[in-house]
Protein backbone atom coordinates (compact mmCIF):
# COMPACT_ATOMS: atom_id res chain seq x y z
CA UNK A 1 0.00 0.00 0.00
CA UNK A 2 1.40 3.30 -1.10
CA UNK A 3 2.23 5.56 2.37
CA UNK A 4 -0.29 8.31 0.99
CA UNK A 5 -3.47 5.58 0.75
CA UNK A 6 -5.63 5.08 3.75
CA UNK A 7 -6.41 2.02 5.25
CA UNK A 8 -10.11 1.08 4.87
CA UNK A 9 -12.22 -1.38 5.86
CA UNK A 10 -12.62 -2.37 2.21
CA UNK A 11 -8.77 -2.20 1.11
CA UNK A 12 -8.44 -4.28 3.83
CA UNK A 13 -11.49 -7.06 3.10
CA UNK A 14 -10.05 -7.01 -0.77
CA UNK A 15 -6.01 -7.87 0.67
CA UNK A 16 -8.03 -10.94 2.70
CA UNK A 17 -9.58 -12.18 -0.16
CA UNK A 18 -6.16 -12.34 -2.07
CA UNK A 19 -4.18 -13.41 0.88
CA UNK A 20 -7.24 -16.52 1.36
CA UNK A 21 -6.81 -17.02 -2.35
CA UNK A 22 -2.71 -17.17 -1.92
CA UNK A 23 -2.78 -19.31 1.39
CA UNK A 24 -6.01 -20.84 1.76
CA UNK A 25 -8.32 -20.54 4.96
CA UNK A 26 -6.09 -23.09 7.25
CA UNK A 27 -2.91 -21.06 6.69
CA UNK A 28 -4.23 -17.24 5.97
CA UNK A 29 -3.57 -14.59 9.29
CA UNK A 30 -4.00 -11.28 10.28
CA UNK A 31 -0.58 -10.88 9.91
CA UNK A 32 -0.06 -11.86 5.65
CA UNK A 33 -3.20 -9.51 5.09
CA UNK A 34 -0.85 -6.87 7.04
CA UNK A 35 2.22 -7.51 5.51
CA UNK A 36 0.26 -7.48 1.85
CA UNK A 37 -1.21 -3.92 2.82
CA UNK A 38 2.34 -2.78 4.22
CA UNK A 39 0.84 -2.20 7.47
CA UNK A 40 1.16 -3.32 10.90
CA UNK A 41 -0.65 -6.50 12.10
CA UNK A 42 -2.39 -3.61 14.95
CA UNK A 43 -3.61 -1.29 11.71
CA UNK A 44 -5.98 -4.28 10.61
CA UNK A 45 -6.80 -5.24 14.22
CA UNK A 46 -7.78 -1.61 14.74
CA UNK A 47 -10.85 -2.05 11.82
CA UNK A 48 -11.32 -5.89 12.95
CA UNK A 49 -11.18 -6.86 16.11
CA UNK A 50 -10.42 -10.82 15.80
CA UNK A 51 -9.31 -13.07 12.81
CA UNK A 52 -12.74 -14.34 13.41
CA UNK A 53 -14.00 -10.82 12.81
CA UNK A 54 -12.26 -10.53 9.96
CA UNK A 55 -13.53 -14.15 7.98
CA UNK A 56 -16.67 -12.95 9.02
CA UNK A 57 -16.80 -9.40 7.20
CA UNK A 58 -15.23 -10.96 4.24
CA UNK A 59 -17.93 -13.68 3.97
CA UNK A 60 -20.11 -11.49 4.37
CA UNK A 61 -19.10 -9.12 1.54
CA UNK A 62 -18.85 -12.73 -0.86
CA UNK A 63 -22.39 -13.28 -0.06
CA UNK A 64 -23.47 -9.92 0.12
CA UNK A 65 -22.58 -9.51 -3.49
CA UNK A 66 -24.92 -12.19 -5.19
CA UNK A 67 -27.71 -10.36 -2.88
CA UNK A 68 -27.25 -7.52 -4.53
CA UNK A 69 -26.78 -8.77 -8.60
CA UNK A 70 -30.77 -10.19 -7.34
CA UNK A 71 -32.07 -6.99 -5.87
CA UNK A 72 -32.37 -5.01 -9.29
CA UNK A 73 -34.68 -7.85 -10.38
CA UNK A 74 -37.05 -7.78 -7.22
CA UNK A 75 -37.79 -3.97 -7.48
CA UNK A 76 -38.39 -4.21 -11.23
CA UNK A 77 -42.20 -4.21 -10.59
CA UNK A 78 -42.98 -2.68 -13.87
CA UNK A 79 -42.02 -6.14 -15.23
CA UNK A 80 -43.80 -9.61 -15.88
CA UNK A 81 -43.51 -11.27 -12.30
CA UNK A 82 -43.00 -14.58 -14.65
CA UNK A 83 -40.10 -12.98 -16.21
CA UNK A 84 -38.55 -11.97 -13.00
CA UNK A 85 -38.88 -15.01 -11.46
CA UNK A 86 -36.85 -16.91 -14.31
CA UNK A 87 -34.69 -14.21 -14.54
CA UNK A 88 -33.75 -13.99 -10.69
CA UNK A 89 -33.68 -18.18 -10.85
CA UNK A 90 -30.98 -17.57 -13.90
CA UNK A 91 -29.01 -14.99 -12.31
CA UNK A 92 -28.37 -16.41 -8.92
CA UNK A 93 -27.01 -19.47 -10.99
CA UNK A 94 -25.11 -17.78 -13.16
CA UNK A 95 -23.75 -15.87 -10.43
CA UNK A 96 -22.52 -18.88 -8.48
CA UNK A 97 -21.16 -20.93 -11.44
CA UNK A 98 -19.57 -17.83 -12.76
CA UNK A 99 -17.84 -18.00 -8.72
CA UNK A 100 -16.89 -21.46 -8.68
CA UNK A 101 -15.69 -21.62 -11.80
CA UNK A 102 -13.74 -18.01 -12.44
CA UNK A 103 -11.95 -18.37 -9.36
CA UNK A 104 -11.99 -22.15 -8.14
CA UNK A 105 -9.10 -21.30 -5.13
CA UNK A 106 -11.91 -18.81 -3.44
CA UNK A 107 -14.52 -20.37 -4.09
CA UNK A 108 -13.30 -23.23 -2.27
CA UNK A 109 -11.92 -20.75 0.59
CA UNK A 110 -15.57 -19.03 1.07
CA UNK A 111 -16.50 -22.70 1.16
CA UNK A 112 -14.61 -23.06 4.19
CA UNK A 113 -16.09 -19.83 5.83
CA UNK A 114 -19.48 -20.25 4.74
CA UNK A 115 -19.99 -23.17 6.76
CA UNK A 116 -17.53 -21.59 9.46
CA UNK A 117 -20.29 -18.80 10.46
CA UNK A 118 -23.74 -20.55 9.93
CA UNK A 119 -25.96 -17.54 11.29
CA UNK A 120 -24.56 -15.51 8.57
CA UNK A 121 -25.27 -17.68 5.63
CA UNK A 122 -29.12 -18.41 7.35
CA UNK A 123 -29.71 -14.84 7.24
CA UNK A 124 -28.19 -14.74 3.79
CA UNK A 125 -30.90 -17.35 2.84
CA UNK A 126 -33.55 -15.82 4.46
CA UNK A 127 -32.87 -12.43 2.23
CA UNK A 128 -32.51 -14.33 -0.77
CA UNK A 129 -36.14 -15.90 0.17
CA UNK A 130 -37.20 -12.86 0.94
CA UNK A 131 -36.05 -11.65 -2.48
CA UNK A 132 -38.40 -14.51 -4.55
CA UNK A 133 -41.26 -13.87 -1.81
CA UNK A 134 -41.69 -10.34 -2.77
CA UNK A 135 -41.45 -11.45 -6.63
CA UNK A 136 -44.38 -13.78 -5.91
CA UNK A 137 -46.56 -11.75 -3.82
CA UNK A 138 -46.40 -9.06 -7.03
CA UNK A 139 -47.30 -11.99 -9.41
CA UNK A 140 -50.17 -12.98 -7.13
CA UNK A 141 -51.17 -9.16 -6.96
CA UNK A 142 -51.40 -9.16 -10.49
CA UNK A 143 -52.98 -12.57 -11.51
CA UNK A 144 -49.79 -13.95 -12.94
CA UNK A 145 -49.37 -16.82 -10.26
CA UNK A 146 -51.95 -18.08 -8.32
CA UNK A 147 -50.74 -19.14 -5.37
CA UNK A 148 -51.90 -19.00 -1.55
CA UNK A 149 -48.94 -18.51 0.53
CA UNK A 150 -46.36 -16.72 -1.15
CA UNK A 151 -43.29 -17.34 1.90
CA UNK A 152 -43.89 -20.95 1.78
CA UNK A 153 -43.88 -21.21 -1.86
CA UNK A 154 -40.63 -19.45 -2.12
CA UNK A 155 -38.91 -21.37 0.09
CA UNK A 156 -40.24 -24.96 -2.07
CA UNK A 157 -38.88 -23.04 -4.66
CA UNK A 158 -35.29 -22.11 -3.59
CA UNK A 159 -35.01 -25.78 -2.47
CA UNK A 160 -36.35 -27.20 -5.33
CA UNK A 161 -33.46 -25.20 -7.68
CA UNK A 162 -30.66 -26.39 -4.76
CA UNK A 163 -28.99 -28.02 -7.64
CA UNK A 164 -27.97 -24.79 -9.22
CA UNK A 165 -27.28 -22.63 -6.39
CA UNK A 166 -26.10 -24.77 -3.38
CA UNK A 167 -21.89 -24.39 -3.62
CA UNK A 168 -22.02 -28.64 -2.62
CA UNK A 169 -23.19 -29.20 -6.27
CA UNK A 170 -20.32 -26.74 -7.79
CA UNK A 171 -19.20 -29.72 -9.44
CA UNK A 172 -22.34 -30.80 -11.54
CA UNK A 173 -22.87 -26.79 -13.11
CA UNK A 174 -19.94 -27.66 -15.91
CA UNK A 175 -22.09 -30.90 -17.04
CA UNK A 176 -23.51 -30.90 -20.30
CA UNK A 177 -26.65 -31.23 -19.94
CA UNK A 178 -27.03 -28.96 -16.97
CA UNK A 179 -28.17 -26.04 -18.78
CA UNK A 180 -30.99 -28.50 -19.74
CA UNK A 181 -32.20 -29.41 -16.76
CA UNK A 182 -32.27 -26.04 -15.16
CA UNK A 183 -34.58 -24.87 -17.99
CA UNK A 184 -36.81 -27.64 -17.39
CA UNK A 185 -37.33 -27.33 -14.12
CA UNK A 186 -37.75 -23.83 -14.40
CA UNK A 187 -40.35 -24.16 -16.38
CA UNK A 188 -42.14 -26.64 -14.38
CA UNK A 189 -42.01 -24.12 -11.17
CA UNK A 190 -43.74 -21.81 -13.39
CA UNK A 191 -46.61 -24.46 -14.91
CA UNK A 192 -47.11 -24.83 -10.96
CA UNK A 193 -47.32 -21.38 -10.14
CA UNK A 194 -49.77 -20.59 -12.87
CA UNK A 195 -51.93 -23.61 -12.18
Amino acid sequence: MAPTETLTAERILEATEEVLRRHGPAKATVVDVARALGVSHGSVYRHFRTKAALREAVTKRWLDRTSDALTGLVTETDRDPGARLRDWLRTLFEAKRRKAGDDPELFATYKVLTGENGAMVNAHLDELTGQLTRIIEDGVTDGTFTVTDPPTTARAIFDATQLFHNPAHAQQWTEPDIETEFEALVELLMRGLRA
